[in-house]
């Protein structure tokens, strides 16, 4: 599994063969067809293995504000990414053909948790329209962060962390414009 994680979060899935994940993981060819049936199979485990780490990692662990539970579920989020670079990259990556079926259903169900997790961190129990899209919209450019800095390292992840927790503080303020919840919030927790 690991040996899948690795390649399929450094090239497209489609470039990735089972014989190579059979040499990468010291395995023979039979071995990886017999446990996994078959490269979209394997795919779809390795998937599953890195969303379910993932969530591991990011149980809520409530004990300060808002703010600053956001910013330590963002830490452990970030534990994960620095820890499990490749499964962190083959659970977001790849174009829109990887995100129908059963991969589309994994890295939507991720998704979706982060957005609950986000939103019990914030203590929303239930978002307006202006809230969610701030949330989800958040959450869009942490996964990007994640993978940017993956990429490229160029920026101190407690600075990058630092700047993700802002830029909510940021979007919250935007949407508190345009929405009493939003600026309730804000008020809150500002």
């Amino acid at each position: 599994m690991a040996a899948a994680l690795e390649l399929f979060g450094a090239r497209d899935a489609e470039d990735v063969s089972i014989d190579d994940v059979a040499s990468a993981a010291g395995a023979s060819r039979a071995l990886v067809y017999h446990y996994f049936g078959g490269k979209q199979e394997l795919y779809v485990a390795a998937l599953r293995s890195a969303a379910g780490q993932l969530e591991a990692r990011l149980r809520p662990q409530d004990g300060g504000s808002p703010l600053d539970d956001l910013a330590s579920g963002l830490g452990r989020y970030f534990d994960f990414v620095e820890e499990h670079a490749a499964g962190f990259a083959a659970l977001l990556r790849g174009g829109p053909a990887n995100r129908t079926g059963e991969v589309g259903e994994i890295v939507d169900g991720v998704r979706q948790r982060l957005f609950r997790l986000v939103q019990r961190q914030m203590r929303v129990e239930e978002p307006s329209p202006a809230l969610r899209t701030t949330l989800r919209s958040w959450i869009a450019s942490v996964e990007t962060a994640g993978l940017d800095w993956l990429e490229h390292r160029d920026i101190e992840r407690t600075t990058l962390e630092r700047m993700l927790v802002e830029q909510m503080v940021a979007l919250l303020g935007v949407a508190a414009r345009h929405d009493p919840d939003a600026r309730r919030l804000l008020e809150q927790h500002g």
